[in-house]
Parts: structure tokens; C-alpha cells; sequence
């Protein structure tokens, strides 16, 4: 049986779910993939914790074990994991602490999944040459839109196929902000209620002005059509402007707003958008419930296909575990 070891860089609560989910299902990959899968360390932003032969405890839901200064690139360097899991915060400017755990963890050639997509916008190029100088694998699922499928879809699913446009909802909080306002509820009151829900941050600038929705499309974009699509690049508008006035023009009518990120290939590159979309209460984006996100691929041969999920921390933490076990099935 091999032995996998397992680092997690980012211990909030999508690396949490990660760590019980690894633990939940140790006899699934050891009866299925006949590994021994052992999760060995974890940090966040200032301390963490290594135990060669895998934490034991309820170490999902205690930050109180984790070790102060043990973090950063001696962090990679003194695990010695076989499988690195970002699950740090975003940043899309700099790449953030992600983009040096990854950088490091690719370097000491050790396979690298990633949940936060600033490293990604950052440089996804730079990081692929050098998973592939190092002959491992770097996946990020989870970080174009959680648990809907997104990648797998259109390199998988669709393969052989010319895709002709992408388009979908792929940030839950403007979702649940119109679903809300639909339902009769202020921008703002909607808005506070998806924080309380853990949808939104405290500053929910980066969701309400579609600049999420910007990064995941520009990120699918350029790993799945070969893009090189700059986040500058997209053309962006958001759902602060809304006002019950609308709300109350487009209900009479029998329509639905949505903020959609599309792709569409041409013959130089992609282009890539943000934009308010109203849909007619028949059309499927129009279903797509508050707590949901959804994607539609339309192709040359297959059609079209449309995929919706629910979003949360623990469907988050599973893609990046989908991840994990496609790793497993190409060893």
C-alpha cells in the first residue's frame, strides 16, 4: 500500500472541512486506490502543525493545536508531503501567501491542488511550467466556481468537442443578493444576510462589483480554451446599481436577473464578461435558486449542457478532494 502524506496551507473553514473529509474517507482510498492516506500537516496564516505519522484528533474544528511560526515556505520544506492543498485566502494581485506555498510545494515536487484562485490569476502559467519541469500534477477545481464543474466539464466531458460560448452564475453571493431582492428584501438588507450566512465577507466589495465572477472566468478561460486573458481584460459590471424599482419592472414582466460571467471564443482569443443578465422566468439561469451556482457550455457536436450545484465550505473542500482522488487514479 503507498503512503500518501497530506499538508493543508489555509485553515479556515474550507481547510477544516478538508481535514475531515480526508479523515472520513481513509477507507475509501485504501480499499479503492490501496493508499494510505495520511493528513500531516497544516498551517494557516501564523502557526500549524506537523506529526510524520498523521494528526490525530478532532484537529478539523481546534485551531487551538496548532503551533505558532510554523508557517511559510519551511513549512513545505519541513512536511514533506506528497500532496500540498492551498486553501489560503485570495489574492489576486500579488498571488498572495498561496502563490508561495505553491510555488514551493511544486519545487520540492510535490503535487499541488489549489482552492484559492489568486494564485491562479496571478501566474496559472508559471505554475504549470513548473509542475511540469517537477513531473507532478497541479489541479484547481475548486477554484472556478467550488463544487460546480467547471474544468472537468469542458476538458472532460466535452472533449473532442469546439466549444462556442460558456456562460453561467458563478458567484453565489450576487446570486442570493437578487434571489433576495426578488423575494421583496433591500440590496443592502439581502446583502447582510448573506455575511450572516458566511457567503459573503466583510467586505463584500469583490463579489458585489463581479470582480469573483471576473477571476474564475478569466481562470477557465485560460486553463481550458488556452487563453492568456488578464483580469484587466474583462469587461466587468456588478449589481450595486440595482434598486427595488427594477426589481419591481422586471417582476411585472416576468423576468429574472442574474449577473453572468460569459466566455466566447474568436479567432485571436477569447473574450470574456461580466454583466446584469435578465432572463425570462422559463429560461433554466432563471431556476437557478439563491444558494445555487450554474454553468452552461454550448458546443459544436454535443450541444448544449448545463450543470447547477449548491455551494458551501463542505462542497468546496470535496472538489478539492475530487481533485485528490483523480491524482490517485493516474499513479
Amino acid at each position: 500500500m503507498q503512503r500518501w502524506n497530506i499538508a493543508i496551507s489555509g485553515f479556515g473553514a474550507i481547510g477544516r472541512n478538508i481535514a475531515r473529509l480526508l479523515e472520513q474517507r481513509r477507507n475509501h482510498y485504501a480499499e479503492r486506490y490501496d493508499a494510505d492516506v495520511r493528513l500531516t500537516a497544516v498551517c494557516g496564516s501564523r502557526a500549524g502543525l506537523y506529526e510524520p505519522d498523521g494528526l490525530q484528533g478532532p484537529l478539523g474544528s481546534e485551531r487551538r493545536e496548532l503551533r505558532a511560526g510554523m508557517t511559510g515556505t519551511d513549512f513545505i520544506e519541513r512536511t514533506h508531503a506528497d500532496v500540498l492543498i492551498d486553501a489560503g485566502p485570495t489574492d489576486y494581485q500579488t498571488g498572495g501567501a498561496p502563490y508561495a506555498y505553491l510555488r514551493s510545494a511544486l519545487s520540492h515536487g510535490m503535487h499541488a491542488i489549489a482552492v484559492s484562485k489568486g494564485a491562479l490569476i496571478f501566474d496559472l502559467a508559471g505554475l504549470r511550467t513548473l509542475a511540469a519541469a517537477n513531473g507532478v500534477a497541479l489541479k484547481f477545481s475548486g477554484a472556478t466556481a467550488a463544487a460546480l464543474p467547471t474544468l472537468d466539464l469542458i476538458e472532460h466531458n466535452l472533449a473532442g468537442c469546439r466549444v462556442l460560448k460558456i456562460e453561467g452564475i458563478f458567484t453565489a453571493t450576487t446570486n442570493y443578493v437578487l434571489s433576495r431582492m426578488m423575494d421583496g428584501i433591500e440590496l443592502q438588507d439581502a446583502l447582510s444576510e448573506a455575511q450572516q450566512r458566511g457567503m459573503a465577507e466583510p467586505d463584500p466589495h469583490f463579489d458585489m462589483e463581479g470582480w469573483d465572477s471576473a477571476c474564475k472566468i478569466a481562470l477557465i478561460a485560460n486553463a481550458s480554451l488556452g487563453a492568456n486573458i488578464r483580469l484587466n481584460d474583462v469587461e466587468r459590471q456588478g449589481i450595486s446599481h440595482v434598486t427595488q424599482d427594477d426589481i419591481r419592472a422586471w417582476k411585472s414582466e416576468n423576468l429574472v436577473p442574474k449577473l453572468i460571467g460569459e466566455i466566447v471564443p474568436g479567432e485571436q482569443s477569447p473574450k470574456a464578461a461580466v454583466a446584469l443578465r435578465i432572463y425570462p422566468s422559463s429560461h433554466p439561469f432563471a431556476q437557478v435558486g439563491e444558494s445555487m451556482k450554474a454553468i452552461s457550455v454550448h458546443s459544436d457536436a454535443m450541444g448544449e449542457i448545463t450543470a447547477l450545484c449548491r455551494t458551501s465550505p463542505l462542497a468546496t473542500a470535496a472538489a478539492a478532494l475530487k481533485d485528490f482522488e483523480h491524482i490517485l487514479m493516474k499513479r
